[in-house]
């Protein structure tokens, strides 16, 4: 079904018409004639997912493998809580740059050119990372403070946090991939094909830590888990060269009129098999289309939520349960082995019968109830809530993943996609120095705060049935 990034069939408002190559009702008209009989290209019925799920399993692992040994790594070469936080806020700082920039590009050039080009950016910073192993330890300044605690930065800290931002401003992969499958499924399976894309990522998040644990106990230390995730980004970029299919092959050329910085963006966009011609929209462009400003909201508050959590809960458990880091492992083992079954089992059943946004109200619901169930730092309810979380995010996460790109529509789902990856950027940086901030003053009433910004999604969840109704039309 061919759709306007302005939607399925919708208006677009009048301050848009000069995006399209005709009046904009003539265009709505001719798609409501053939919407039954035009052919959707590269579909899941005609396009296999084992490629794009692949690439997206080997990011996750890449990433997850080097997780355990991070925050030793950074103290060893002079850091602190606050440089790890830091340190780990630097992607999502450096993803807000590049996330729109790749996501758009991915509209002009197509996807399988920029999922390279990321994945190529992620193999380079793994190879510095490797450097920093060898780099002498020297001292470039110290930092005693009330606020931030006694630091040094040195020579390996600041190399890292190079290696760290040139992978945050190439990891636009994230929002590529998601445009990929949207391009390549029907609308009808959008919620169980982002299902399974949750379920590449969590089982990367289980086989990384685990592949990082077997290899840091061989004589080469730190360095095998880096050896590891460069190996894999190979593997990675010769997937993507080799098995990946393009999914959106389009002719382009020059847009006449432009004579600024935003040249760069200046293309006039052939889509496949369509006689529309249109440029990608820019950001205070993209907040004008119907239902996106609204639906980046919800990406924020959904991130801000997750990132209160990862924060926090690390802590919580160290403080409150007395975990060591073995049982933390297994409690996001726990927590990773659910998600892929109610990824796999619940969701598939439930998004036959369901809409996106009813599954998005009933898992925000569950999501923000295993939040308040952190609060009282019992071992059972820790439990109980893990298994909540995963019914929670199971369900609503590929849900609204879906509704998403079918709000996007075809046109402009690299570009959509990109903005919502920023956005998520933002909430992740925010989450990650408020979540650390919240728990020092607030302990486990921090997952409170947490529970009220996702009992927030659920309230404004029910609009999304009206989105839902107008895609219908």
């Amino acid at each position: 079904m061919e759709a306007e990034y302005t939607g399925y069939g919708r208006r677009e408002p009048e301050s848009l018409e000069r995006f399209s190559g005709t009046n904009p009702r003539e265009d709505m008209e001719k798609e409501k004639r053939n919407r039954k009989n035009k052919p959707e290209p590269h579909t899941g019925e005609n396009s296999s997912l084992l490629p794009i799920l692949a690439v997206n399993f080997i990011g996750t692992l890449g990433f997850s493998i080097v997780l355990p040994f991070l925050v030793f790594l950074v103290n060893r070469l002079g850091g602190n809580a606050f440089i790890y936080g830091l340190a780990s806020a630097i992607y999502p700082a450096f993803q807000l740059i590049g996330a729109p920039i790749l996501g758009r590009w991915s509209d002009t050039y197509g996807r399988k050119k920029l999922l390279f080009l990321s994945q190529l950016g992620t193999l380079l910073s793994w190879i510095i990372f490797l450097g920093v192993l060898f780099l002498p330890v020297i001292s470039l300044f110290k930092v005693d403070s009330r606020v931030l605690g006694a630091f040094t930065i040195t020579l390996p800290l600041a190399v890292l946090f190079f290696a760290r931002a040139l992978d945050g401003l190439t990891g636009g992969n994230v929002s590529v991939a998601n445009a990929y499958l949207a391009d390549i499924t029907s609308e009808g399976n959008r919620s169980r094909n982002f299902g399974k894309m949750s379920i590449s990522e969590n089982l990367g998040f289980i086989v990384g830590p685990a592949l990082a644990g077997i290899l840091s106990v061989t004589e080469y230390g730190d360095i095998a888990p880096v050896l590891g995730a460069i190996a894999i980004s190979v593997i990675g970029t010769l997937l993507i060269v080799f098995y990946l299919p393009e999914s959106k092959e389009c002719a382009f050329e020059r847009f006449e009129g432009i004579d600024n910085v935003r040249k760069v963006f200046g293309y006039e966009i052939r889509e496949c098999k369509t006689p529309h011609e249109t440029r990608k929209p820019h950001f205070r462009e993209v907040l004008r289309l119907p239902d996106i400003p609204y639906m980046l909201g919800l990406y924020f508050l959904i991130d801000l939520g997750y990132s209160i959590f990862y924060t926090a809960f690390p802590l919580h458990a160290v403080l409150t349960l007395n975990w060591s880091i073995a049982d933390m492992g297994v409690y996001f083992t726990v927590l990773s082995g659910l998600l892929i079954i109610v990824q796999s089992t619940v969701l598939p059943r439930a998004s036959r019968k369901y809409s996106d946004a009813v599954l998005m109200i009933f898992g925000s619901l569950m999501l923000g109830t295993n939040f308040l169930l952190l609060i009282p730092g019992n071992f059972f309810l820790t439990y109980l809530a893990a298994g909540f979380f995963a019914l929670g995010d199971g369900l609503m996460w590929p849900s609204f993943l879906s509704l998403l790109s079918k709000v996007a529509g075809r046109k402009c789902q690299g570009t959509i996609q990109g903005f919502a990856s920023s956005f998520g950027g933002l909430a992740a940086i925010t989450g990650l120095i408020l979540g650390g901030l919240l728990y020092e003053t607030l302990a486990g009433f921090s997952f409170l705060i947490a529970g009220l910004v996702i009992y927030t999604v659920f309230l404004l969840d029910f609009r999304l049935r009206h989105f839902e109704e107008n895609l219908k039309y």
